[in-house]
């Protein structure tokens, strides 16, 4: 069975887009690459054991063994030799990145505590970042399992070339972007 979000893509995303933005291409309508989730930890150089506890987490969340990031080079301030594990990543792609883009936009950034959109500010190419500051906020992670709270950056990577693209897909599928006060009183943003 396809993913919920995939098929809300196929059937109303696309055409709205599609006419939205006058394309005549079907190639040239905004879509979702990937979604990269990485979680920095900087931690691991005076203990091990977070690392471990990173990727575990990761792999619960996202479904798939992430993989671990090394440091490019020593940084002598900071403890960090070349090639010590600092990190966490995993790329997201096909039906893992709709069933996982659909879980975070449906039930897990509606879980987060004062939550009132997220920023609506892009990369300039259409990509989106998101941070959250901890891991808890996903259903598959027990709250007594926690050994550490970890942070992560989760990017939405897009073929929308131009953020109103990539904003406009976004939007279609239900990110929970912050109203602006302009936006309210049927203003178009600046």
């Amino acid at each position: 069975m396809p993913a919920r979000l995939k098929e809300k893509y196929s059937k109303e995303v696309r055409p709205k887009l599609k006419q939205q933005f006058g394309l005549g291409n079907d190639l040239e309508i905004p879509r979702l690459m990937k979604i990269v989730i990485n979680m920095g930890v900087g931690q691991a150089v005076e203990n091990k054991s977070r690392i471990d506890s990173a990727v575990k987490n990761l792999t619960q969340i996202s479904g798939q063994k992430p993989v671990v990031r090394k440091s490019r080079k020593a940084i002598s301030t900071f403890k960090l030799r070349e090639g010590m594990p600092i990190g966490c990543s995993v790329t997201l792609r096909h039906e893992r990145m709709w069933e996982f883009a659909d879980r975070l936009i449906s039930v897990v950034l509606p879980r987060i505590r004062d939550f009132r959109g997220v920023k609506d500010k892009l990369d300039g190419r259409g990509n989106y970042t998101l941070g959250l500051s901890e891991q808890s906020v996903f259903p598959e992670i027990k709250f007594d399992d926690i050994e550490f709270q970890q942070g992560m950056d989760i990017t939405f990577v897009t073929t929308a070339g131009r953020d109103d693209r990539g904003f406009a897909l976004l939007r279609e599928l239900g990110m929970p972007f912050q109203r602006r006060e302009d936006d309210s009183q049927g203003k178009k943003k600046g």
